[in-house]
């Protein structure tokens, strides 16, 4: 079965709202029903909405701490406060922004976004996003009778490239991801460190779909993934690795080698 992936349009909304709801009257007036094996996309912003997660910015007073932070990184104070009652950690930053993790997700001022948000008003993540997701998950099998998946997608940067691609902020009723090792590649040696990232590779399905925008379509359906189907909501961990196990942290921070004593070396097939 070939992989589709089909956009919903919704009405912008003010939050607090019945993110459920709002997401069925979206796919009734599409034309759309749920099927077992689909995965509905819902963005991250959208959810975040649905629980009032909105703040007007001017109205966050900073701390000692996100003074300095502000004035390292050339933030607005009031931004840096936000980030870091938002973020786990603080991992650094350039001109703007501060890198930092939430919920197992390294992402530019913790995945906190003005854009679409109003005058003034900035959006954070979903509180209790993987319990969100669980929470539709349920709805839809109670409510329409579909054993669906789901996954709340935020947009985010790679490293070294332009652009944007999708991350799975939170899941429920998939498996997020495929653990391939052991498995033999096409010489019959087995992967030694292949994971796929299914509810990642899900969500910047449905993300090039959606945009981020002016496009109102903050839900999708992926039909034909292949995901496997489970009963249960995800966990953060499910889907993350610690700095200490990141190959870019780890590279970046010199952790493991030497860097003063790396020399660049010729392309192997110049």
């Amino acid at each position: 079965m070939a992989t589709t992936v089909t956009a919903i349009r919704a009405p912008r909304r003010e939050g607090p709202f019945d993110l459920f709801a709002e997401v069925s009257s979206a796919l009734d007036a599409a034309g759309e029903r749920l099927g077992d094996g689909d995965v509905v996309v819902i963005s991250s912003k959208y959810a975040a909405v649905s629980q009032g997660r909105t703040v007007k910015e001017a109205s966050v007073a900073a701390s000692a701490p996100a003074r300095a932070l502000a004035r390292r990184l050339g933030m607005r104070e009031s931004l840096a406060e936000a980030v870091m009652r938002e973020s786990d950690e603080v991992m650094g930053g350039v001109a703007g922004f501060a890198m930092a993790v939430t919920g197992g997700i390294l992402a530019p001022n913790a995945g906190i976004d003005g854009s679409n948000a109003g005058e003034g008003r900035i959006v954070l993540y979903p509180d209790g996003a993987h319990e969100l997701a669980e929470q539709v998950r349920r709805k839809a099998f109670l409510r329409l009778g579909a054993r669906a998946g789901v996954v709340l997608s935020d947009s985010r940067l790679m490293p070294m490239r332009a652009g944007t691609c999708g991350v799975a902020v939170a899941f429920a009723g998939i498996e997020a991801v495929h653990d391939a090792r052991g498995q033999a590649d096409l010489d019959g040696r087995p992967l030694a460190v292949t994971m796929r990232a299914v509810a990642d590779s899900i969500a910047t399905m449905a993300n090039h779909e959606m945009g981020e925008g002016p496009e109102s379509t903050p839900i999708a359906i992926v039909r034909g993934s292949g995901a496997r189907m489970t009963s249960s909501r995800g966990e953060a961990s499910d889907a993350a690795v610690s700095s200490a196990e990141c190959v870019y942290a780890r590279g970046l921070s010199g952790a493991g080698s030497d860097a003063a004593e790396l020399e660049v070396a010729p392309r192997l097939l110049d």
